[in-house]
């Protein structure tokens, strides 16, 4: 586990992304790399990389859209967090959300927050953002498949 990291998308990361696997009931509660491997404004792509090799992605959103989801004008909203299904089950969930604080304070230094909604079904997601520090801050939204818990963490 100590050759866990977090990194900004680059090029040499795209195919083994492209071929991340998920079962059905995880694509459900998040997206697959492939399908938002697309770095747009305000949206940056994280690859969660064990040695050299990616293990698992997410997306760090500083765009209006965080607005959403808090008032704090340096929260940063966190998306589509995934772990390839050939990788799952190794503890790199837990370890690359345990280097996340550290990550945004080295990458987006002006940012003090971290955001996300997770849905009410998403028990493991859950369970792992709790342990790694996130609270619920009792707000709800609705997603398309229900209802979800907004979460916080302070950087």
């Amino acid at each position: 586990m100590e050759n866990i990291s977090l990194r900004r998308l680059e090029k040499k990361h795209i195919a083994v992304l492209k071929s991340f696997h998920l079962p059905e009931e995880q694509k459900k509660f998040t997206a697959l790399p492939n399908d938002i491997l697309v770095d747009t404004e305000g949206r940056h792509p994280i690859v969660i990389v064990n040695g050299e090799k990616p293990v698992g992605f997410f997306l760090l959103h500083t765009s209006t859209r965080v607005k959403d989801y808090s008032a704090n004008p340096h929260a940063l909203l966190l998306t589509a967090l995934s772990i390839n299904h050939l990788e799952q089950g190794k503890g790199f969930a837990k370890k690359a959300m345990q280097l996340l604080k550290g990550f945004v304070k080295s990458e987006f230094p002006s940012y003090d927050e971290l955001v996300l909604a997770v849905n009410h079904k998403n028990i493991p997601a859950q369970e792992l953002y709790r342990k790694v520090g996130f609270y619920d801050t009792g707000e709800r939204k609705m997603g398309p498949i229900g209802e979800q818990y907004i979460l916080k963490m302070k950087v």
